[in-house]
């Protein structure tokens, strides 16, 4: 049997292990810990030809592999020190056959914090990670101190969440099967299903937009200001098939939300952005709410249809009527276009001013 590991270096160099399967894993245990072995024989066959073990964070290395049987591929090395993350990913995703299984693993911002400042955080160990913070956190994803980011780091030891580890892999054409905290690294198990989505312009900074239906189907991109982690956008749909719906129509346990973003969501600083979309006449004052495609597919067929039919608001009839389902949700949407058809302008000025008592009053907050 053979194992095949991939520097890190821009050329392909491999260190050939010649060794009986039952001593594939005694060898790869000296290299990672016992737990991540057990953790990779659980979901690939590491003794099979068709699985690649590599530690490289070169693109170039993966796109030189060449094995036809190939349909899995593990990478050891974190992805914290790959500088073009996204054309990793679509490497790996070129050179494995759908529903391959790639697994690699991560230093979250949790568990880079924890490195830093151990259990007891002094004064010195504070301003340090304050300033790793600023340079790994914030400098890459802000256009005026990008390039200064990649001068100082060469892209290395980036800060990175799981959401945008998360994220980025499924707009790369993979689907999560799990993740699993080991040894202060999350390692996740990722499966082709589809081609990249190519995205030239993906949300990064503190201000994007998102893709939301509009009027007619159309799509529209409303302004926000970030409250969660980049790439959360690409985690909707495996938020929801894990965590469903809480009261309110939010999603359960939502660990997309970063911590400030808690804050500007009580403050609704997140959503004077969306005034933009006001003036560009994508959306009203008061309407339904402009949702995206995988939360609009919750609704039933006759509402989505029906929906369609009106520009969406900037204030929703949700925070009008409160509801906690998303039943409730729906029967208040239903209730505000059955009132707004009878008389359009009335309604809007009834829902604004309710609204905007329960805002005030009940603080109702922005979901």
């Amino acid at each position: 049997m053979k194992l095949s590991f991939v520097s890190h270096a821009g050329a392909v160099a491999y260190n050939s292990i010649y060794t009986e399967s039952n001593l594939i894993k005694e060898k790869l245990s000296e290299l990672i810990p016992s737990e991540v072995v057990d953790f990779l024989s659980q979901h690939v066959d590491i003794e099979s030809k068709s699985t690649k073990i590599l530690e490289t964070s070169s693109r170039f290395n993966i796109l030189n592999i060449e094995d036809d049987l190939l349909t899995n591929i593990v990478d050891i090395k974190k992805i914290n020190d790959i500088r073009y993350l996204n054309k990793f990913f679509q490497a790996v995703n070129q050179k494995l056959p759908f529903e391959g299984i790639f697994i690699g693993n991560v230093e979250t911002i949790d568990e880079r914090r924890k490195r830093i400042l151990g259990n007891r955080p002094n004064l010195f160990g504070q301003i340090y990670y304050g300033l790793d913070f600023l340079v790994k956190r914030v400098f890459p994803k802000t256009k005026l101190t990008r390039k200064l980011y990649f001068i100082i780091t060469r892209g290395e030891n980036r800060s990175i969440s799981l959401p945008e580890t998360l994220g980025r892999l499924v707009s790369c054409g993979f689907q999560i099967v799990t993740y699993s905290e080991i040894n202060n690294r999350v390692y996740f198990v990722a499966r082709k299903i589809h081609l990249p989505e190519l995205n030239d312009s993906p949300s990064y900074g503190p201000f994007f937009n998102m893709r939301r239906v509009g009027q007619n189907g159309k799509i529209i991109h409303v302004y926000k200001l970030r409250t969660m982690h980049p790439f959360s956008e690409y985690l909707q749909q495996y938020i929801y098939d894990k965590n469903a719906l809480d009261s309110g129509g939010k999603f359960k346990d939502d660990f997309r939300i970063t911590s400030w973003g808690k804050v500007f969501r009580k403050l609704w600083i997140d959503e004077l952005p969306m005034i933009i979309n006001v003036f560009k006449g994508d959306l009203k004052i008061v309407g339904v709410r402009p949702l995206s495609r995988q939360y609009l597919d919750l609704y039933t067929e006759e509402l989505k249809d029906r929906r369609l039919k009106f520009k969406p608001g900037l204030v929703p009839p949700y925070y009008a009527d409160m509801p906690k389902t998303i039943d409730e949700i729906m029967a208040s949407e239903e209730r505000y276009l059955d009132a707004y058809e009878r008389s359009p302008f009335i309604t809007d000025v009834r829902y604004f001013f309710k609204a905007f008592y329960n805002i005030l009053i009940k603080k109702a907050r922005s979901k």
